[in-house]
């Protein structure tokens, strides 16, 4: 009979430590598109201070890396290879179409939940509108990056421009910061960057940075995402939203720690955001479809 009770006791515990949360990892899988270069001094810099105040609040542990890639990301949430992801736009549409990942917050600053694609161009450039860079040679970032090649692509479709025909010369960076170098050093003409990642260089002393404007800038996006995993677990899922809305007002928690996308300080999180505020841009981002983006890539190869 003690044998029988052991074991009842015994299987109670287990079956108490069997809660959602415990079912799943203590360490949550953080994901991070590659958007400044991804090393400690961009991206991960960007977000420690947001995860270390997460981690006050909930207790759970987040390990935060960068994937190689913008599609890396998508293929890692699709995989279970990672819990939640800081990803562009179109990064999130492709993982939400898949069943993949849903919502968890977009960074509010101002009241505002956006941001802008902007081609930039060197101060002394006598280039004066879109138009203007037929002919020019052109550095983007990552091909699945919304705002340093998809929304910039549709913007030059707009004005009459078929970048794999009209341009001079393509450049792929592979980033913000890579297609912003790439200016700096004369390589190209013109660069299409996220405001928030000139911004960032700017304010990191970048050499060069302040010697560039703007030629065009984008209509709003919605600010790059945090999503999670389709495939935590309910409590999981509620336990982060909470965390998250209400990190402004966390004892402890000194605003500096509150950033988003660029790493620049944010006032708070909405994790009411509606994904339906992604169609409008969704819909533009239409135009560069798969065969715009492998014409695009081949110029770039021949160059």
């Amino acid at each position: 009979m003690r044998i029988v009770t052991a074991l009842l006791v015994a299987l109670g515990v287990l079956l108490v430590g069997c809660t959602p949360l415990a079912s799943e990892s203590p360490t949550l899988r953080v994901l991070l598109i590659p958007a400044d270069g991804g090393t400690d001094g961009g991206t991960i810099a960007d977000y420690r201070p947001l995860f270390a105040a997460l981690t006050k609040s909930t207790g759970i542990v987040f390990d935060l890396k960068v994937a190689q890639s913008y599609g890396a990301v998508v293929q890692a949430m699709c995989s279970n290879a990672a819990d939640i992801a800081f990803v562009g736009p179109v990064t999130y549409l492709q993982a939400s179409q898949r069943g993949c990942a849903e919502m968890l917050g977009v960074a509010v600053k101002s009241g505002s939940s956006v941001y802008h694609a902007v081609f930039f161009i060197r101060r002394d450039a006598t280039i004066a509108s879109l138009a203007d860079l037929k002919g020019r040679r052109v550095a983007f970032g990552d091909i699945n990056s919304a705002s340093s090649f998809v929304y910039p692509i549709a913007m030059l479709m707009a004005v009459g421009i078929d970048p794999a025909r009209d341009l001079g010369a393509i450049r792929m960076a592979g980033s913000h910061a890579g297609s912003l170098s790439a200016l700096i050093e004369g390589h190209v003409d013109a660069a299409a960057v996220s405001f928030e990642s000139y911004d960032k260089a700017v304010r990191a002393g970048m050499p060069g940075a302040r010697d560039l404007r703007v030629l065009a800038r984008s209509d709003d996006i919605p600010n790059p995402p945090l999503i999670m995993n389709t495939t935590l677990s309910a409590s999981t899922k509620a336990r982060l939203r909470q965390a998250l809305d209400t990190i402004a007002a966390q004892a402890g928690v000194a605003p500096r720690s509150i950033r988003g996308y660029g790493g620049g300080v944010v006032d708070d999180y909405d994790t009411h955001f509606s994904p339906g505020a992604f169609a409008g841009p969704a819909a533009k981002m239409a135009m560069v479809d798969n065969a715009a983006k492998g014409a695009i890539l081949q110029k770039a190869a021949a160059r």
